[in-house]
């Protein structure tokens, strides 16, 4: 099984988006987080029914994110949440889900994303990518410091590649997420393949 978890973006996808998931799913991704902020909680809620099955099918998680009411209403089991959303959450929302996960860019939010019950969280954006442009990377210091402050999975988030992605588990990530290269390569099984561990 991979460590690398895919970020959708479907305005990426040059192709089917639904039939992208699948290639994705079936490739053995550690999991696809359904991120479409762009969407009504209606829109997202038809989109992540079908994206769920699709997971279902291959056994790989499927992560929804920010909309946690369209999540329970699904019957999903796991939820990222930006961390200011994930504050709002009530005890009880958190409660029907068996995993949360958030994106953090310190390590005090790291912390504080632990502490308000996620079982992993994001840490970005680390190296210099196109959807923060004009933003540099946090540095792989950055995610030594917040790997060895929390003691739940960390996945590195921003600029990952296969030439990046070794220094990314030295530096004690769990895995890394990537949104762009998986939304557009032209081959999705051996695109994954070039970050197996050496």
């Amino acid at each position: 099984m991979s460590d690398i978890i895919c970020v959708t973006n479907r305005s990426l996808c040059g192709d089917d988006f639904l039939k992208r998931v699948e290639r994705i799913a079936a490739a053995g991704a550690a999991g696809i987080i359904l991120r479409e902020k762009d969407m009504s909680e209606s829109g997202y809620r038809d989109l992540a029914e079908k994206v769920i099955g699709i997971c279902r099918a291959y056994s790989v998680p499927c992560i929804l994110h920010s909309f946690a009411d369209a999540a329970i209403e699904l019957g999903a089991e796991a939820i990222h949440m930006p961390l200011g959303l994930l504050r709002e959450m009530p005890t009880e929302k958190k409660a029907k889900f068996r995993l949360i996960g958030a994106s953090c860019h310190s390590l005090a939010e790291a912390l504080e994303a632990h502490r308000l019950g996620c079982g992993y969280i994001t840490a970005g954006h680390v190296f210099n990518t196109d959807c923060k442009r004009g933003m540099p990377g946090r540095g792989l210091a950055f995610l030594r410091t917040v790997c060895a402050g929390v003691d739940i999975p960390v996945y590195a988030i921003g600029g990952i590649a296969k030439e990046n992605i070794a220094d990314v588990r030295a530096a004690g990530a769990d895995g890394a997420c990537v949104m762009s290269g998986l939304m557009r390569c032209a081959d999705v099984e051996e695109y994954l393949k070039g970050f197996e561990k050496e």
